[in-house]
């Protein structure tokens, strides 16, 4: 259903003036999905004149009032407990970042890409902070161990004196007696 003409008027006058009052007035009759508005917020949003400040704000409320980001996320995480706090990530993120909005793609298409990429950040931080067993390492995490253990052995080594690395390096790293 496309927005009536009046909407977008109202609230590009309602934005420029700095009138959160009337700009909500304006977006209450249109449902918080409506992609034709998201648009037209992150448009103003961008603009990065003095409205802008209030077009985030405002384009924050409809993002998070219709659930898009937080069906994005939630339908990308298997852990149902962290999908309000990357759902509130990736909406800070939109905060942030929507001065960069070119405008070339719908609003939720960008939406979506921030949304994905905060659900990776999530996974990666989660995964970093969870290690497996020694017993449930893949053969490239053992490799990838034992290929850090070498270089740090090295790195220790060549920092020893003389007199000190010929011993260890006999004794330690080819076992000899």
């Amino acid at each position: 259903m496309p927005m009536d003409d009046a909407v977008p008027h109202a609230l590009q006058r309602a934005v420029s003036d700095g009138d959160a009052l009337r700009a909500r007035l304006a977006l209450d009759s249109v449902p918080a999905d409506d992609g034709d508005v998201l648009d037209e917020l992150a448009t103003l949003a961008a603009a990065g004149d003095t409205g802008s400040t209030l077009a985030v704000e405002l384009l924050v409320e409809r993002l998070d009032a219709s659930g898009i980001v937080r069906r994005i996320v939630a339908g990308a995480l298997l852990d149902h407990s962290a999908v309000d706090d990357v759902t509130q990530d990736a909406l800070i993120s939109v905060a942030g970042s929507v001065a960069s909005f070119a405008g070339t793609s719908r609003l939720t298409t960008w939406v979506h890409r921030i949304a994905r990429n905060r659900v990776v950040d999530h996974l990666r931080r989660q995964r970093a902070a969870s290690p497996l067993p020694p017993g449930e390492l893949g053969p490239a995490e053992r490799m990838s161990s034992m290929i850090a253990t070498r270089a740090t052995v090295r790195a220790v080594l060549a920092g020893l004196p003389d007199h000190y690395r010929e011993p260890v390096t006999l004794r330690d790293v080819e076992g000899l007696t």
